[in-house]
């Protein structure tokens, strides 16, 4: 969602608030502005609608905006539409205090009445500008700005992370939280807040993680503090332990292309730490054998391409375990009467730890007395602090916001878990357990020689561009994987896009396949496989035409009916999709390519969704 930075220090603000703004275009936005502080001229500010690059020409690259203290933000329209009026940074009506917001006032039209019946004027469509102008109310009643910050978030209702200045305040600013991610960074002369650690790793690689309800204020010599009471608060500093590169493209034409090149390494870590001796070792999880034998059942809570995770570990987990597994969307978990209870295992799945929906799914699963573990790539992430456990993926910094190498490590950390339920409860058999154990190490191996060639992908991407509707059918495993394939195909090309379970097509969707309907078969999973040819000649006889993606010891049977076929290297039965998603996201990756889209920044889709 939205990008939010501020800097206190000693050089000029408005180049580095660019620069971190610049680094965190992956979460998507539609317009961007910042914020200054000058001691000749106040408060100025500049925004526009569309690309940064708008807004570094409308500042000379932040040349004409002079001071040393400041604040940024990138949009994702919520309420009010994209425009020069709605973006951010809003000013309050004396232009003396101007703020930053990232998340949902709920209340905002009960309070934007009340002030305007005192006269207060609003020039914008949003619930932060609202925020901005209660803030001058309060100030001007007490004085104190920190005073002031905690009377306002007294008063609101709903999530937030906000950056504050006021001209009155040479070299301060403020910031909040509650429910929507961000970070103190502690450098030298200068000290930083912003929602992601990309916008200030070039700067520091110390930080903090804020909590709900603290209030911090930030000044080139330090960072306070404070819980909801004003009470101040001791703050643990993390130290980044990745490389400034890891957020860099390297060379490659975009980050998602470098990502999906990344995975066999990026999979080699998730899993290499947590085998030894040729059995899973889960250190930092506290699951006894005694508690999982007592699970009545596991629920999978996830949105987006962590749910397809689910999906998948649905599959392997009632076979490994023999326990009902529930895989429910984040977004509808808590409104469906959820049957958790202290029997429950809750799994939650989320590539930045800070997903809004699945943040309040986990929340109401431990209302309940289920014990949760997540499943996350950010360290120190909301979802990581609040669960029972927590795995870390240690995917490194995903950029694209199209995801692939965070699917790929939770997928095979899922794997690892399930194996290391199933040993606990003793349903895995001690030569299916190693068999396995030794897939899963091989699987960076494999991937990596899959990678080595992708002249068929690019050549098929070619071919089948311009289709305008695509279906991607398959059964068990390869359709969970096919809902993936589906998803990356329509986040980034615009292509309609569905995925369906092969043995539901006579059941209405069949009606949708015509002469040149382009069908994505897959058929790599082998216990099926002649049922996914059934269905190759269901929809060829309709006219499709048919990509089918299938391992190399089926590829001569599938070649014989398919108008085009990938070939996948074979391993386990329940390791497959880690293997089959691999040219899916290259289709995808390609066919965008083709149709001249904005592959790491697609229309209208942000990285992390903040907001419910």
């Amino acid at each position: 969602m939205c990008g939010i930075i501020g800097y206190s220090g000693r050089e000029q603000a408005a180049p580095i608030l660019l620069d971190g703004l610049e680094r965190m275009e992956y979460r998507g936005y539609d317009s961007a502005g910042i914020a200054v502080r000058s001691a000749d001229r106040g408060i100025q500010v500049k925004k526009s609608k569309g690309r940064l690059k708008v807004l570094r020409e409308l500042t000379h690259d932040g040349a004409d905006l002079e001071g040393t203290l400041g604040i940024g933000h990138t949009r994702w329209a919520t309420h009010g539409e994209p425009s020069d009026l709605n973006a951010h940074p809003h000013v309050s009506e004396s232009g003396n205090i101007a703020l930053v917001h990232n998340g949902i006032i709920e209340n905002y039209l009960e309070i934007k009445e009340h002030l305007m019946k005192l006269g207060v004027k609003f020039v914008s469509d949003t619930d932060s500008e609202v925020v901005a102008q209660l803030l001058e109310y309060h100030y001007n009643e007490c004085g104190n700005m920190l005073e002031a910050v905690g009377r306002v978030l007294r008063r609101i209702e709903g999530s937030y992370a906000f950056g504050i200045i006021c001209s009155d305040y040479p070299d301060a600013l403020i910031a909040a939280r509650k429910d929507s991610p961000l970070i103190l960074g502690y450098g030298r002369d200068c000290n930083f807040i912003a929602s992601d650690v990309t916008a200030v790793i070039k700067h520091t690689r110390e930080v903090a993680y804020m909590d709900d309800g603290e209030i911090a204020v930030v000044t080139p010599e330090g960072i306070d503090v404070f819980d909801s009471e004003l009470t101040p608060v001791e703050k643990t500093r993390r130290t980044v332990d990745w490389d400034v590169s890891a957020a860099e493209k390297g060379g490659y034409p975009h980050f998602m292309l470098k990502e999906i090149m990344e995975q066999p390494e990026a999979i080699r870590r998730t899993v290499s730490p947590r085998i030894r001796d040729g059995r899973v070792v889960l250190d930092d999880v506290k699951l006894t054998a005694d508690y999982v034998k007592d699970i009545s059942r596991i629920f999978i809570i996830a949105c987006g391409s962590s749910y397809h995770v689910g999906v998948v570990s649905k599959y392997n987990w009632e076979k490994l375990l023999r326990r009902p597994v529930e895989v429910c969307l984040a977004s509808e978990f808590r409104y469906s009467d959820p049957l958790v209870d202290e029997r429950s295992l809750v799994v939650v799945i989320s590539q930045s730890g800070e997903t809004l929906d699945t943040m309040a799914a986990m929340r109401e699963a431990k209302r309940l007395g289920g014990r949760t573990l997540a499943i996350v790539n950010v360290v120190g992430s909301s979802i990581a602090r609040d669960a029972d456990d927590v795995l870390y993926t240690w995917a490194g910094p995903e950029i694209a916001v199209a995801t692939t190498k965070a699917y790929s490590t939770q997928l095979a950390l899922m794997d690892l878990v399930g194996l290391y339920l199933g040993d606990l409860l003793g349903t895995v058999d001690e030569a299916s357990y190693r068999a396995a154990v030794t897939g899963i190490q091989r699987l960076p191996e494999q991937m990596a020689e899959l990678l080595k060639d992708t002249e068929d992908i690019k050549y098929f991407a070619s071919r089948y561009f311009n289709h305008d509707s695509i279906f991607f059918i398959g059964r068990n495993l390869d359709y969970a994987m096919g809902m993936e394939g589906s998803l990356k195909l329509k986040e980034i090309s615009y292509i309609h896009s569905e995925a369906y379970a092969s043995g539901e097509l006579k059941h209405g969707t069949i009606s949708l396949i015509e002469q040149g309907t382009l069908v994505v078969a897959l058929g790599t999973y082998a216990p099926l496989f002649d049922k996914a040819m059934s269905n190759v000649v269901e929809v060829k006889a309709r006219g499709a035409q048919v990509l089918a993606l299938t391992t190399e010891a089926y590829r001569g049977t599938m070649e014989k009916t398919a108008d085009a076929v990938i070939a996948v290297p074979e391993t386990l039965a329940m390791l497959q999709p880690s293997l089959g998603v691999v040219p899916l996201q290259l289709f995808a990756y390609y066919v965008a390519l083709q149709r001249g889209c904005d592959i790491d920044k697609p229309r209208n889709l942000a990285k992390s969704v903040t907001v419910e």
